[in-house]
Order: structure tokens, then C-alpha cells, then sequence
């Protein structure tokens, strides 16, 4: 082959035991839902001298549970903290919170990357939506629109993978041997 042709990088469907192209792995939403949400604006109650300087943080939580027995269906539920402090005084301006969830049909996935497809995919659906809501209700408290930046859900799956892997460690290691 020449050094300058175009390469085929397209693998063909790997064939499994029967000679058949297994099935790929699909989660199809079938709703989604606020559960909750609250915004205090602080800022109204306060009066601020000097130039406000928004500081806005974000904290992410995701859980995910099966609905009924033999159903496929799941529930991904994800939590929201948004708050945004004045950078010198540290004065909060405002309280975000919202729990926001989908409801999903899982076909073809095997049982042990359920878990892990749920939370990285499910989530990923679910974002812009999210990412919707939260602007509008900054932008009706009488604040700039918040465009949340994009998530990394992988990056968020393995890092609530590390902490719970520490938690167990530290607390194997309080445990007293018998």
C-alpha cells in the first residue's frame, strides 16, 4: 500500500459464536422529569457594595435504579448544586438545586456494564435539557443566563468509582481485626 492512500480504520462486525453480528447496546428514553427544584436569589435580601464578580460551582451526583421486576425500564436521577458566590467577599448570590430524572428502556446491554452505561448514557441524554432548565431560572431570577459548560460523565463515573473504593478502604482500615 502506497504511504499517501486513505486507509480503511471501519472494522467489520465482530460475528459471535452463531455466526451472528451481536446486537449493540441501545437506551431509548421514555421520559423525563423535574423532581424537584428550588433557586434562592441571596442577592435580593442583601445589598452588595463594590463590583460583583460571579463565582459559580457546580456539584454533580447520579444514581440510577431498576423500576419494577422484569421491566428494562430504569430510573437515572440526576442531582444539581449550583451556587454562585462574589469573588473577594465570598457573599453568596444565589442557591440553585435540581433533581432531574429520566426514565429509560436498556436493551442488549450485559448486566455487568448496566450500571456504568446508565450513568454516562443516560445522563448525556438528559443534559441538554438540563442545561435548558438551568439557564432559564438563572436568567428569571434576575441573573445572567447560566450556560452550564459540557459534562464529562465517564470522567464524573470514575471519579464516584474512586471515591467509593476509598471510602471502603478507610473504613476497612477502622475496623478492627477479630
Amino acid at each position: 500500500m502506497a504511504e499517501n492512500e486513505p486507509q480503511d480504520t471501519t472494522a467489520a462486525p465482530q460475528n459471535n459464536a452463531n455466526g451472528q453480528t451481536p446486537a449493540q447496546p441501545q437506551l431509548r428514553p421514555l421520559g423525563q422529569f423535574i423532581r424537584d427544584l428550588s433557586f434562592e436569589n441571596i442577592l435580593v435580601s442583601k445589598t452588595i457594595s463594590g463590583e460583583v464578580k460571579p463565582d459559580v460551582s457546580v456539584q454533580v451526583s447520579l444514581d440510577a435504579k431498576k423500576r419494577g421486576e422484569d421491566s428494562g425500564q430504569y430510573e437515572v436521577i440526576g442531582k444539581f448544586k449550583i451556587t454562585s458566590k462574589n469573588k473577594g467577599s465570598e457573599e453568596t448570590l444565589f442557591l440553585m438545586e435540581l433533581e432531574y430524572g429520566g426514565v429509560f428502556e436498556a436493551k442488549n446491554v450485559p448486566e455487568e456494564q448496566l450500571h456504568p452505561f446508565l450513568l454516562i448514557e443516560g445522563p448525556r441524554l438528559m443534559f441538554p435539557y438540563i442545561r435548558r432548565i438551568v439557564s432559564d431560572v438563572t436568567r428569571d431570577g434576575g441573573f445572567p443566563a447560566l450556560n452550564l459548560e459540557p459534562i464529562d460523565f465517564v470522567a464524573l463515573y470514575r471519579q464516584g468509582i474512586a471515591q467509593r473504593q476509598a471510602a471502603q478502604q478507610a473504613q476497612a482500615a477502622d475496623t478492627p481485626a477479630n
